[in-house]
């Protein structure tokens, strides 16, 4: 099992940046691949951005937040980021870390992230 804390949640004003942090812990060995991803009020949970834990580092990111969010990962630290850029009232939410291994995924509890217009 992996335990994932996420920090650098807060205020910022539209057009503003924060960098979000997730630090992981226990069988760090069996990630595959580490994520973000949100909860706005009322909405379901959805995908932000995907690093691998190979050497590639290969990354993806979901449409809205592609150009503006940069996810990325240090491996000695065992640390996966998320940058944000350009921020909108919409990127509005509850920040969450996940880690994806083989037969399971682990979830931190999440940071929230509040973007005023």
């Amino acid at each position: 099992q992996v335990q994932l804390v996420e920090s650098g949640g807060g205020l910022v004003q539209a057009g503003g940046s924060l960098k979000l942090s997730c630090q992981a812990s226990g069988s760090i060995f069996s990630i595959d691949s580490m994520g973000w991803y949100r909860q706005a009020p009322g909405k379901q949970r959805e995908w932000v951005a995907t690093i691998t834990r190979g050497r590639g580092g290969d990354t993806n990111y979901a449409a809205s937040v592609k150009g503006r969010f940069t996810i990325s990962r240090d491996n000695g630290k065992n640390t996966v980021y998320l940058q944000m850029n350009s921020m909108k009232p919409e990127d509005t939410a509850v920040y969450y870390c996940n880690a994806q291994q083989r037969f399971m995924s682990d979830w931190g509890k999440g940071t929230t992230v509040t973007v005023s217009s």
